[in-house]
């Protein structure tokens, strides 16, 4: 019957490329988290200036004495 278990030379290349897979895995994932942040915080910033905007336009929609705005000469 021949010998089924792998040498120890063998076994410490496979262990040294888990190593390195996980390593540059891990790092990936500090990447990513990076990016998503950094997004998050842009689509914050972003939502609050939409939100100025609405209301600064609502502002300029809304009539100033608070009477009803007149329909328009085409009506």
């Amino acid at each position: 019957m021949p010998d089924l278990q792998p040498d120890i030379a063998t076994l410490m290349r496979r262990i040294e490329a888990l190593e390195m897979d996980a390593a540059h895995r891990g790092r990936m994932i500090e990447d990513l988290n990076a990016t998503i942040m950094a997004q998050w915080k842009e689509i914050d910033g972003l939502k609050r200036q939409l939100r100025q905007l609405t209301e600064q336009l609502a502002e300029l929609e809304a009539p100033r004495d608070g009477a009803p705005e007149p329909p328009p000469p085409h009506y």
